[in-house]
């Protein structure tokens, strides 16, 4: 009977490369920003983070033929480059020579595409805060009220998930003053399978062959609208007012005269509640008020009464006193009192009364290319080795520095980056998705 050696044998376990793809988030917005002052702080004679750029000046039209002369303003709008992020990791010697420096592609730079995916991504969730006013600036920690809609479309509860509700936002947008091309909407994706289902049971051949081979909306409207989807658009957290719903009626404004109203006391809020209001919760004047006229904006340019309810934005939290008031301070300001900055039809009158609106995951129209994103190039880091990359899947632009301290058996990578972004307001409105289906 043969006897069989007791063999030995060794184990050796590898570290195999699974050749994955990044799990890429839909970054839209850095995409398609418009990039005219990405890299502002070569502009001759401008110092500071801070960029202005003027917007179209408004006016006014005077019946017959003698000149009413009126003063010319320019009107401006800040950009600032008040965010700063960075994505780091250290190595030593061995590590890099025993572990990373193998295989077909040094490993070193497999982690470099995974962090400049995560920094690029933070940069785009960022500038995407725009769409409800919640920047916060890395400066001085205050919020930029002046970013961002103050128009929107949906209440918050009802799903988007029509062409036609999709039109009638389209006729909102551009009944109020749009350019005439280049608009653009930005939806979450969770969003995009429901309105294209509903699309395709409608005959539209055309229309829906397009959208049912790439079971996106695409491009459509009149003019063509083009359509984003993103999963990183901001979610807003009403104050109580809006989870609630409940109705307000207005008490009084902080200007009778009707020239600059930007603060309204409002009544109906719960008694001495100290969330009653959040900074970028929304508010509509409600139609059919008894004894109360219908309030309209003004269209932006001809000041002639449009069909869009006249809506605000808060710009700042608000408690609720002991009898369930609240100084609600807000943007745009409100003017019936006549001039280029009219935007009511009718005075603001105590009885009228606001609708509030919940929790919301955010959308947004943009009209033109006004939705500015500003990532300067930052300088080199002498001794130590930089470069500026750009990350082709969202569009940052990002700084790597490479280098070792001196002794320490330690080898860095650092990426990081400062950027700015503003949305126009009167060129924007935003989308109020509910959270059951954003």
């Amino acid at each position: 009977m043969a006897v069989f050696p007791n063999n030995i044998l060794q184990t050796v376990q590898t570290y195999q490369r699974s050749s994955l793809a990044l799990l890429q988030n839909l970054c839209a917005h850095l995409a398609t920003a418009n990039m005219k002052f990405k890299d502002f702080d070569k502009i001759e004679a401008n110092l500071g983070s801070t960029v202005t750029f003027d917007l179209p000046p408004r006016a006014v039209t005077s019946a017959g033929l003698v000149a009413d002369f009126q003063p010319a303003v320019q009107r401006v709008q800040n950009l600032v480059a008040d965010q700063a992020n960075n994505s780091s990791f250290a190595v030593t010697a061995q590590q890099r020579i025993f572990n990373l420096e193998k295989g077909e592609e040094d490993y070193m730079r497999v982690f470099g595409k995974s962090f400049i995916a995560e920094l690029a991504t933070r940069v785009e969730a960022n500038v995407a805060k725009n769409w409800d006013s919640s920047v916060v600036s890395q400066l001085d920690q205050t919020v930029n009220t002046f970013s961002g809609p103050y128009r929107f479309f949906g209440n918050g509860s009802t799903a988007i998930s029509s062409f036609n509700q999709l039109a009638q936002m389209h006729m909102l947008f551009k009944n109020y003053g749009a350019v005439a091309e280049g608009m653009k909407v930005y939806l979450p994706d969770t969003v995009v399978p429901s309105v294209v289902g509903n699309g395709i049971n409608q005959f539209v051949p055309r229309r829906n062959d397009d959208i049912a081979m790439s079971w996106e909306i695409g491009e459509w409207g009149t003019p063509p609208v083009e359509y984003y989807q993103s999963n990183l658009m901001p979610l807003h957290v009403s104050g109580n007012t809006g989870v609630l719903g409940q109705t307000l009626t207005v008490v009084s404004v902080n200007d009778p005269t009707g020239q600059n109203v930007t603060q309204m006391t409002v009544s109906g809020a719960t008694l001495s509640d100290a969330n009653a209001v959040f900074s970028g919760d929304m508010f509509q004047f409600a139609d059919g008020v008894s004894g109360q006229p219908n309030m309209r904006y003004l269209t932006f340019i001809g000041h002639e009464p449009s069909a869009n309810p006249v809506q605000i934005r808060a710009t700042a939290n608000a408690a609720a006193d002991g009898s369930g008031n609240v100084v609600l301070n807000f943007f745009p300001a409100l003017n019936w009192a006549g001039g280029r900055d009219q935007n009511l039809n009718n005075a603001i009158a105590a009885g009228m009364q606001l609708t509030t609106f919940p929790s919301h995951r955010c959308g947004g129209v943009l009209g033109g290319e006004a939705f500015y994103v500003a990532m300067p190039r930052l300088p080199e880091q002498k001794p130590y080795d930089t470069a500026n990359e750009h990350d082709p899947d969202t569009g940052a632009s990002l700084r790597l520095t490479y280098g070792s301290l001196f002794g320490q058996n330690q080898t860095g990578m650092i990426y990081d980056e400062v950027h700015g972004s503003v949305i126009v307001p009167e060129y924007s409105m935003r989308i109020l998705v509910p959270l059951s289906q954003g």
